[in-house]
């Protein structure tokens, strides 16, 4: 545990962490390496499967052609944890396990070879009996994919010596994966995977918390961002938090199955700001957005949506978001500066406390300000992200590094201007 630190029985939560004395908000609470991790199945061919790098050409297993690396370092660092996997993997093709199954059996493993019972046992553990059944059967498909996949190599789980006793039901393991597993990011934000860090499986929910997770990796940091004084809960958010609050709480009944009830929550705080507008005007927002794919059509909805709908609207905000994305792809590079742009004041609204995805949006918009030679404004911009990124990341993240360097960029790019004027 670390030094600031304790567990403790959270009223109505079960367990949970809070601080043993007085934390300042930037200050890193925990750094750790999973006790298992994988790459998400739709990104097996573009992230490396040791140090979970994303690279355009990487190196295949030849054996169960399914794992990549970056090299040969990679992938010889990689064996001791893939050696067993890949036979599972061989024995299982065409098919290919789910996440969470790649990752029990990655558990499976670990418990094996490793010293790592301890940890195993700080993980949260989900009540079977309460659940939907619904969700219990699809449970119960995986866990059987998961008897499958290790069949090769664990022939039978429930005889398995060296696997502590909680571990040797599949649908019990499978259960406590999916309740504690969290997904990886990489400097954009990006998912890149999934991963098992029993030292911050004890973190409790809450849509407004006061510590924030940045992976750099597959090593995960936590963070405080607001001041934490001693005694006080600390929590994370277990979904994105720009939800309105019924969809949050949907999302949470069907991942977590408790209902929150966070001051975020009951008070129902953003709402009505998220669905400003005439209900006319931003309904078609809201009903394209599942479907929506190109370009045209993300702009053809803003046009259509005008003045009548605010920036602030969520619904006008993600198709905001998404013809950046999509202006990016094109690289149409000034149509993307302008769509984000216009999600940074409504960004610095939603996310009040220092939050990393508004500061990798702050980011991306300087990004292209600084390649658009806009360059004051890039570091306006640059420097806005910074007061948000020391906090969230740190001053160690390489993220930290490449924004240091541009601001630095910019600087030597405005004092050449101003010389050169004079």
């Amino acid at each position: 545990m670390a030094p600031k630190l304790e567990r403790f029985v959270s009223p109505g939560k079960g367990n949970g962490l809070r601080a043993a004395a007085s934390i300042r908000r930037g200050e890193l609470l925990v750094s750790t390496e999973p006790l298992a991790c994988c790459v998400s199945k739709k990104l097996v061919r573009e992230v490396c499967h040791h140090c979970f790098t994303r690279l355009e050409t990487l190196l295949r297993c030849s054996q169960c052609k399914t794992a990549r690396y970056c090299n040969i370092t990679c992938q010889k660092q990689a064996w001791s944890v893939h050696k067993r996997e890949c036979k599972c993997l061989r024995g299982l093709l065409p098919r290919f396990p789910t996440d969470s199954v790649r990752l029990a059996a990655r558990l499976i493993f670990a418990l094996v070879c490793f010293w790592t019972f301890s940890l195993f046992c700080s993980l949260k553990i989900t009540d079977l009996t309460s659940m939907p059944e619904q969700k219990k059967q699809g449970l119960s498909q995986l866990a059987s994919m998961l008897e499958l996949y290790l069949h090769e190599e664990v022939p039978d789980l429930t005889q398995e010596s060296k696997v502590p006793p909680s571990c040797r039901e599949a649908l019990g393991l499978v259960a406590k994966v999916v309740c504690n597993c969290f997904t990886i990011t990489d400097g954009e934000l990006q998912e890149s995977g999934v991963g098992l860090y029993p030292s911050l499986s004890l973190l409790n929910h809450d849509c407004r918390p006061n510590c924030m997770m940045v992976f750099e990796g597959t090593k995960v940091q936590l963070r405080a961002v607001q001041d934490i004084s001693p005694g006080e809960e600390l929590t994370i958010s277990y979904i994105e938090s720009l939800s309105l609050t019924e969809d949050r709480q949907r999302q949470l009944e069907d991942q977590y199955h408790f209902t929150c009830h966070c001051q975020r929550c009951d008070s129902q705080d953003k709402d009505g700001l998220m669905l400003s507008g005439e209900e006319a005007a931003w309904s078609p927002l809201k009903e394209a957005l599942p479907r929506l794919e190109e370009l045209k059509h993300c702009s053809h909805l803003l046009s259509a949506a005008g003045g009548e709908v605010p920036d602030e609207n969520l619904y006008k905000l993600r198709i905001t978001d998404m013809a950046l994305d999509a202006s990016i792809h094109l690289q149409h590079w000034e149509e993307a500066m302008r769509y984000g742009v216009k999600t940074l004041p409504v960004y610095r609204l939603y996310y009040p406390d220092p939050h990393p995805v508004h500061g990798i949006q702050l980011m991306r918009v300087g990004k292209l300000q600084h390649y658009l030679e806009h360059i004051e404004e890039a570091l306006d911009t640059f420097k806005q992200a910074y007061e948000v990124l020391k906090l969230t990341h740190g001053d160690d993240h390489p993220v930290m590094t490449d924004l240091m360097t541009r601001m630095e960029e910019c600087r030597c790019e405005v004092d050449h201007k101003s010389s050169s004027r004079h």
